[in-house]
């Protein structure tokens, strides 16, 4: 078990080597990880689960303490991130299938990555957690809501069939995680120490299915995709501090909040694309789901730096 948990919290810090490792390889032998593609629900599902398995009343304690901070939180990451994806397809002129995919990238919730990377950066952790959790339980109405408004100039969108998947990918597998948790305490607590690993294979799997699926798009578009997936990433830090910064927020909270807003969960706007649209709408997912692993440590790593010399 202990030899499980090392390789857990490696995979765990490596994870961004993984996503570009695997991802070259389904570029290069796509036949070989195409049959992945039916099973990305399942996959995301897992993930769900696992964070479900994670959650505590200790979580949604913060919403109850600091309902103000959480609310300007969740309010950020649906207004900012989506906002964005819907100024950058229409200013750069994307065509309809990478436009729904970035848009929707910006509609998901906040990923789980982003309690991590909060933590690292000595923000405000419980903070980020609480938003993660209440933006993610919001997901399966205000998701498929956002992407109708801002996509259905582009693609025809149908709310109701998102709002159904969404429930069975992320609300569905999280009740049944803390589900779990409540009767198995002791048993989950021991289990969650290699959620990590499971986290990531299921993450490379999504990412190398979406990459087999659309080799020749990503040939393509995929320097004008990796370039929106940067912006938006980064514009979106950006924006998320500023937020903090206008309801005078202190330092740790805006720094959970950039981060927070920043990072999405992009498995779930895979897993929308290829139900609900087409591989190349799924590709912004993948590449932001690379990204964002890399900009975030950044971030995390220059933020913790600067605290410790204050220090």
């Amino acid at each position: 078990m202990n030899l499980l948990i090392s390789i857990s919290r490696f995979a765990g810090k490596t994870f961004a080597i993984w996503v570009l490792v695997f991802a070259a390889f389904a570029f290069f032998f796509p036949a070989q990880f195409t049959w992945i593609a039916p099973y990305i629900s399942i996959l995301l599902g897992i993930i769900m689960f696992g964070m479900g398995m994670t959650l505590s009343v200790e979580d949604f304690k913060e919403v109850g303490r600091h309902p103000k901070k959480v609310l300007i939180g969740v309010l950020a990451q649906f207004i900012v991130m989506p906002s964005l994806a819907f100024a950058l397809a229409k200013g750069l002129r994307l065509e309809p299938e990478i436009a729904i995919g970035v848009i929707l990238v910006g509609c998901c919730p906040g990923g789980t990555a982003s309690n991590v990377m909060t933590f690292l950066a000595k923000g405000n952790t419980a903070l980020s957690v609480a938003i993660t959790s209440v933006s993610t339980l919001l997901a399966p109405v205000l998701t498929p809501a956002l992407i109708y408004l801002l996509a259905s100039e582009w693609l025809e969108v149908s709310a109701s069939a998102m709002f159904m998947s969404v429930v069975k990918i992320v609300l569905l597998p999280i009740i049944l995680g803390l589900i779990v948790q409540m009767f198995f305490r002791e048993q989950v607590k021991k289990s969650t120490e290699v959620m990590p690993l499971i986290s990531v294979i299921a993450i490379v799997a999504i990412v190398a299915a979406v990459v087999s699926g659309s080799k020749d798009k990503i040939v393509e578009s995929g320097l004008l995709i990796f370039g929106v997936v940067i912006l938006h990433n980064g514009l979106g830090y950006l924006f998320g501090y500023l937020a903090g910064k206008l309801f005078k927020m202190p330092y740790e909270d805006k720094k959970a909040l950039a981060i927070e807003v920043g990072m999405q969960n992009s498995g779930l706007g895979a897993a929308l694309a290829a139900a609900h649209f087409s591989p190349l709408a799924a590709v912004p997912s993948a590449i932001f789901s690379f990204w964002h692993n890399i900009s975030g440590p950044l971030l995390a790593t220059y933020w913790a730096r600067k605290a410790e010399r204050k220090g």
